[in-house]
């Protein structure tokens, strides 16, 4: 529950820096950010990886880059469903889930910590042993 709304949060974040650098997305309320940045995740959690395999052989064709193509796709559905919230052609949505992805993933690598949870701080004060050989090299025998 905390990763999700640890995810929700940062979409809800990026979601809101995007809307203040492409001009043609746009929010009349905080409760429509708010909602449309809940939708954008559950769209992204349960309708893009159908999208995804659907679209393989497309994606594969053209090196991944149909995968941009299908996040300003979802993006540009949002404001069907939300009231409030505006996204006035394709292009603002491509340009706006770039934003958006860019956003999210630097919220994320920030908080992350490196045991895959979600951590407020980035360092952490306990030292772990390190497993394994050391390998020495030639001049140290």
């Amino acid at each position: 529950m905390r990763q999700f709304v640890f995810r929700w949060a940062a979409t809800t974040v990026a979601v809101m820096v995007a809307s203040s650098i492409i001009s043609g997305i746009r929010y009349d309320t905080v409760a429509a950010l708010i909602g449309a940045s809940l939708l954008l995740g559950i769209l992204n959690a349960f309708v893009r990886p159908f999208l995804l395999i659907l679209s393989a052989p497309v994606i594969l064709l053209t090196l991944g880059l149909f995968i941009l193509v299908l996040n300003g796709l979802l993006l540009l559905l949002v404001p069907s469903v939300v009231v409030g919230f505006h996204v006035h052609s394709f292009w603002s949505a491509f340009w706006g889930a770039m934003v958006i992805s860019f956003v999210s993933w630097l919220l994320s690598a920030f908080f992350r910590g490196s045991d895959g949870r979600v951590h407020v701080l980035t360092h952490h004060s306990e030292v772990r042993p390190v497993r394994g050989r050391v390998l020495e090299d030639e001049e140290r025998r």
